[in-house]
Order: C-alpha cells, then structure tokens, then sequence
C-alpha cells in the first residue's frame, strides 16, 4: 500500500467523479464513471453486486481509477491498486448514504442492492497542468 499524497486524497474525497477500469474476462478493459470517496486510507466506490464491475471485480482484483477536479479539470489524479474489501449489510449503507450525501444532498434510495468496494492504492500520481 502506498501513502497517497495530499493533493490525489483531496480529489477523491471532493465532489469529484472518477472512472474505474477493472478488466473484463477476456483481458479487455472496461471503464465507468462513478462516485468515489476515501474510506480511511483506501478510495471507496460502490456498485451493484451482479454489474459488470463487480462480476469482473470477482475474478480479478485490480483496477485503475482516474479523477477530475470538477472545479478545475486541468487538475487530475489517478491511481492503481486492488479491491481488499467489498463491504455490504448496515455497514455499507452508511459509506453508501455519505457518499449520496456528499453527491446529491439525500440518503441513497433504497429499492435496490448496494455494496462498496474499497481498494488499497499502490500507486498513485497528481497532475496539474
């Protein structure tokens, strides 16, 4: 695990949304965008448990993750490492419900199945230009 640098923390935790590669079965890439969140040292995301990402997620660990300063989109971070944790039930609708509350301002509605994927970061970079 790496320590991440204040500047690629501040992005992940801000009101920023970031793209996920993870690796599809056959090696190809697959991208989304999505919310994204520090949960202790680790970027937190969450899914639904039988999307694509998390099917690809469940043979293989690793991804990417990039993310643009919405304030300013000539600052960016990026970071790659793999998902440690996949957190469910009472303890994942809190992350769930914070980052809802940090996106959109309201609790994430209930009527479908959530999880969070937590990733521990082993590289990361800022860029500013």
């Amino acid at each position: 695990m790496t320590t991440l640098h204040d500047d690629v923390r501040a992005l992940f935790a801000g009101v920023n949304f970031a793209h996920l590669a993870t690796l599809m079965p056959d090696g190809s890439p697959h991208s989304v965008p999505l919310w994204v969140d520090m949960e202790g040292d680790r970027v937190a995301f969450l899914t639904g448990p039988t999307s694509r990402k998390a099917r690809n997620l469940d043979k293989d660990p690793r991804v990417a993750l990039s993310v643009l300063d919405a304030a300013d989109p000539r600052r960016m971070a990026h970071a790659r490492g793999r998902v440690v944790k996949c957190v469910d039930g009472d303890e994942g609708w809190a992350i769930i419900d914070r980052m809802a509350l940090k996106y959109l301002g309201v609790p994430y509605p209930r009527g479908e199945e959530r999880v969070v994927y937590l990733v521990e970061v082993e590289h990361s970079g800022f860029m500013s230009f």
